[in-house]
């Protein structure tokens, strides 16, 4: 068991790969904004009719 051999190697280290970005037009970028913003709205709506007193089990 003397001898070094070539079984495990360190592997080389590579760079992180860059992430894709895709450019967008301003009327789908106002769009999608109001989607997040209905979306929130609807989860705040729906959370004030929640019971609060209800038991966790």
């Amino acid at each position: 068991m003397a001898d070094t051999s070539d079984t495990f190697k360190k592997a080389p280290k590579h760079k992180p790969a860059k992430g894709k970005s895709v450019s967008v037009s301003p009327e789908m970028r106002q769009a999608y904004a109001d989607l997040i913003k209905e979306r929130e709205e609807k989860e705040q709506a729906y959370g004030r009719h929640l019971r609060k007193d209800e038991p966790r089990r």
